[in-house]
């Protein structure tokens, strides 16, 4: 699909710019400009798309969709599901942690929500299509779909509504699912499409100095870091390569428009395709900012709970990319 791009990356780079084919700063240019260029390309047409699909799924709606209805366990797919196709990050966790207990939703299917959100974006979709394809794309979103469920399941069974800060303690005992009505639910197609765009290009600017670090530090990896510098702690060969890249992840933050750059070299320097889908996976997911944000709202015991599950699932998750693919 993007033969033509490549074509025109070397052009750009070999001819006009005169950098050498195969030396250390050509091939971290190229690999700039080309990866920039595709990824802004598949995000628009991507973030687009998702745009439709959620405005006919505004978060007032996905609420109360999933509070009218008895779903017997169902629930904890739709949420995951619709965390998938909202534009939310981990810095949005508290606002929507609220909203969710406010509205009624059980702890579990709210967790499977905030779990799925960050993980699994449209810019993350764009991105992971662009980088490794559309089987590797669609293992990723089926997986961070499977996992934030599981989590959310196992925490919804493990009753730590105790374990609530004192103020979403009181929200709970008075929760009240208010009937929102959005003004916008009778425009057609056409006249949401322009909203639409101008939310799209708000969300592609939004990201595009994440996604422009991201990609000039994996083009920094990609040229300049030997094939073999990963190899001694995070390699196929190491056992426990999957948790160390986890433990790695943790104390950093990123969104994954950030860190898929970086996981793209780490996979061609020759590492696992689970491993560095788990360190991405922690990075986004599990990261210490987001713990301080729902410390607000999460006791240190129940947050203590929450990273160890998610991170146990994520684990798991990654060896089982590693057999697969």
């Amino acid at each position: 699909m993007f033969n033509w791009l490549q074509h025109f990356t070397d052009w750009l780079v070999y001819s006009m710019l005169g950098l050498k084919v195969g030396s250390k700063v050509g091939d971290a240019v190229n690999f700039f400009v080309f990866d920039t260029i595709k990824i802004f390309i598949l995000l628009g047409v991507v973030t687009v798309i998702m745009g439709i699909i959620n405005s006919y799924f505004p978060i007032e709606k996905v609420r109360s969709f999933l509070t009218k209805r008895k779903w017997y366990g169902l629930d904890y797919f739709l949420a995951s599901f619709f965390g998938t196709i909202t534009p939310f990050c981990s810095c949005s966790s508290v606002p929507l942690f609220i909203g969710f207990v406010k509205g009624g939703i059980p702890l579990g299917v709210t967790l499977a929500f905030l779990i799925s959100s960050p993980l699994v974006d449209a810019i993350s979709v764009a991105m992971f299509l662009g980088m490794f394809g559309w089987k590797t794309t669609i293992i990723y979103v089926v997986s961070g779909i499977v996992l934030s469920m599981i989590a959310g399941f196992i925490l919804g069974k493990m009753k730590l509504e105790h374990l609530l800060t004192d103020w979403v303690q009181q929200l709970l005992k008075n929760k009240q699912l208010s009937d929102d009505t959005q003004e916008d639910e009778q425009l057609s197609l056409l006249q949401r499409i322009p909203i639409i765009f101008k939310e799209a290009l708000g969300i592609v600017k939004g990201v595009s100095l994440y996604i422009l670090i991201g990609i000039a530090i994996g083009g920094l990896m990609h040229g300049f870091i030997p094939t073999g510098f990963f190899e001694a702690y995070i390699s196929k060969e190491n056992p426990f390569a999957v948790p160390i890249a986890v433990l790695v992840g943790i104390p950093m933050y990123s969104n994954a428009a950030g860190v898929l750059p970086i996981m793209q070299v780490l996979v061609q320097k020759g590492i696992p395709i689970g491993t560095a889908i788990a360190f991405m996976m922690a990075v986004v997911g599990l990261s210490v900012p987001e713990g301080l944000l729902l410390k607000k709202v999460m006791s240190v015991k129940m947050l203590i709970i929450f990273f160890a599950v998610v991170a146990i699932c994520i684990i798991i998750s990654g060896y089982l990319f590693n057999l697969i693919l």
